[in-house]
């Protein structure tokens, strides 16, 4: 087994990676919340989704987290009345994205507050090495 506070500092950058991932998948998804087709009838910008495993990594005997699937969100676009639109079909119906801003928001907020969580094991497994050091030199 690892010197338990260097695992927990690879614990804590696998999260920290894994977090990293999942915000820029909700950055695209809030970024093409409006990106329609540009042909009558074409699909528009589909919600990508990201799944997270835990993986024992054999050389330090942890568990850490890392992506094991990036997705695309198979749920229903929205038909919006939009007749002046370039991608309206014959019925002035326009496919819009199945991303749900709510959603996405929720999305974005709970990846903010891991991120934040595993820095803050970071700090303090970095700080705590470096109180053992300093014990160890007097």
């Amino acid at each position: 087994m690892a010197d338990p506070l260097k695992a927990a500092l690879a614990i804590s950058g696998s999260g920290i990676e894994a977090q990293t991932h999942r915000m820029r998948i909700v950055s695209e998804n809030i970024a093409n919340a409006n990106s329609t087709g540009n042909t009558p009838g074409s699909d528009p910008y589909s919600r990508k989704t990201i799944t997270f495993a835990s993986v024992m990594d054999r050389a330090s005997g942890v568990a850490k987290v890392q992506v094991s699937h990036f997705g695309v969100d198979r749920t229903g676009y929205i038909n919006q009345y939009d007749p002046s639109h370039i991608a309206a079909d014959e019925k002035g119906m326009v496919k819009m994205p199945n991303v749900d801003m709510f959603m996405e928001i929720a999305d974005m907020r709970e990846t903010v507050r891991t991120y934040e969580a595993n820095m803050q094991a970071t700090k303090q497994a970095r700080e705590m090495i470096s109180m053992s050091i300093d014990l160890m030199r007097n």
